[in-house]
């Protein structure tokens, strides 16, 4: 393939899009997509709108000298550079995955929703992903590897250069004498991908000159089978699924156990997280699903939690304890919460409690504790049973704002009035209402 057939390629794979962020790090994969695509703007598509982006991870001691050389390389074939520093932290996924997420969520952060991100994974990387898949014991849905089409946060992101060798790589850029950055990481294999690259794939190569193109058909048909279980499986999983995102366990009970776990995988899908393994899938059944009645269980799924509330199955992000915060607030200004509540304002609208006397302190709290009376009730109840009542799960009655003046617990915003909180005709009384930007 030469390099006018492998530009024309990388062409038909755009299908007409024309602004386009490439992920470029300086070295051959990036160089080389990044100068076709330079090519195919002067000579075939004017029209094509280029930016690149450098993420400077700082793992390396040479990362200053890449950022250079991407900025030299893009003045010279004039286009937009923007460098992107970030932080790796490597203590829970591992030094190439934290770098991953960071590089990611940097661009995602840059990117516009008519852009288009372009990155270099080529041929090799396939086999590479497929291999390192097959290591973890994955599924089809692993043994997929990447895609040459997936979503990107808000936008797209296209691999243009799947079905293309590093070797035909290495022979466009020595055609137009291009020079780029080697990263002294690629030759510690220690890690995995490394050394697949560096110690398994050559041998296998020697042996079957065109495993990695045999192991891309494979990689295809895997994620062409997933596609089929996705739309067989959509009707079930939709009918599951209740409003808020959770799962109906009580659904899933009379399946087989692989419909069950097909469907539960598909369901974590849905939030964009890490795909759990066998064992996680089965732990996830057997000690959150199934649990005893009385119990609060949960699974962690790296950063993220699976949890039961009456008889459903909720996937939630991280959530900060807020148990400790006491917030004063001044009802003259808008009130932002912590952990990305939102905010609270008086206004016309929200719930209407009596407002505070001149000796009373108003603050919001996310605790609250012992028997209460609230309003519409004529016998206090425990706070456990109110919550249960309005049917609050256990997790998100830590993050309702509650109300205090002074001590008194006045109401807690969105759920319940107390009677210490009740407005009297003729007093007057407070709209707050709640913005609920995490919803």
């Amino acid at each position: 393939m030469n390099s006018s057939e492998i530009q024309m390629r990388i062409a038909s794979k755009l299908q007409g899009r024309s602004h386009l962020m490439v992920a470029f790090s300086g070295g051959l994969d990036s160089t080389v997509l990044l100068h076709a695509l330079v090519q195919l703007r002067m000579q075939n598509f004017p029209h094509l709108q280029l930016r690149a982006a450098h993420v400077h991870h700082g793992l390396s001691r040479y990362a200053d000298l890449w950022v250079d050389h991407c900025k030299s390389v893009c003045q010279q074939w004039q286009v937009p550079l923007h460098v992107l520093r970030v932080k790796v932290d490597a203590q829970r996924s591992g030094v190439e995955a934290a770098a991953r997420d960071a590089r990611y969520h940097a661009i995602a952060g840059l990117i516009g929703n008519h852009e288009t991100l372009l990155t270099a994974q080529h041929l090799d990387d396939q086999c590479e992903t497929f291999l390192l898949a097959l290591k973890r014991g994955s599924g089809p849905t692993g043994l997929s590897a990447m895609a040459s089409h997936m979503p990107f946060f808000s936008t797209e992101q296209i691999r243009p250069l799947l079905d293309i060798s590093r070797a035909q790589l290495e022979e466009y850029a020595a055609s137009y004498d291009l020079k780029w950055v080697e990263d002294d990481s690629n030759q510690d294999d220690r890690f995995d991908r490394n050394f697949l690259r560096l110690r398994v794939i050559p041998n296998l190569r020697d042996r079957w000159p065109h495993f990695p193109e045999a192991v891309a058909r494979s990689a295809s048909l895997c994620a062409e089978q997933e596609q089929l279980l996705d739309e067989l499986l959509l009707d079930s999983l939709q009918s599951l699924m209740s409003e808020d995102d959770s799962l109906n366990i009580e659904g899933l009970l009379p399946m087989s156990e692989a419909k069950r776990y097909a469907l539960l995988r598909r369901w974590i899908a849905c939030f964009g997280v890490m795909m759990p393994t066998r064992e996680q899938l089965q732990r996830l059944w057997h000690e959150v699903a199934t649990a005893r009645e009385d119990a609060e269980p949960q699974l962690q799924l790296g950063k993220n939690q699976v949890r039961r509330y009456r008889q459903h199955l909720y996937l939630l992000p991280p959530l900060r304890s807020l148990k400790t915060e006491v917030i004063a607030w001044d009802p003259r200004e808008s009130l932002p919460l912590p952990d990305g509540l939102g905010e609270l304002q008086l206004g016309e609208r929200g719930i209407c409690v009596r407002a505070p006397r001149s000796d009373e302190a108003v603050s919001i709290r996310f605790v609250a504790h012992g028997t209460l009376r609230i309003v519409g009730r004529r016998h206090s109840r425990p706070i456990k049973k109110i919550w249960q009542e309005h049917n609050i799960p256990p997790w998100e009655r830590e993050r309702t704002p509650m109300l205090y003046y002074g001590e008194t617990l006045i109401a807690a915003l969105g759920v319940f009035i107390t009677q210490d909180g009740q407005g009297m005709a003729d007093r007057p009384v407070w709209n707050i209402h709640w913005t609920k930007d995490w919803m």
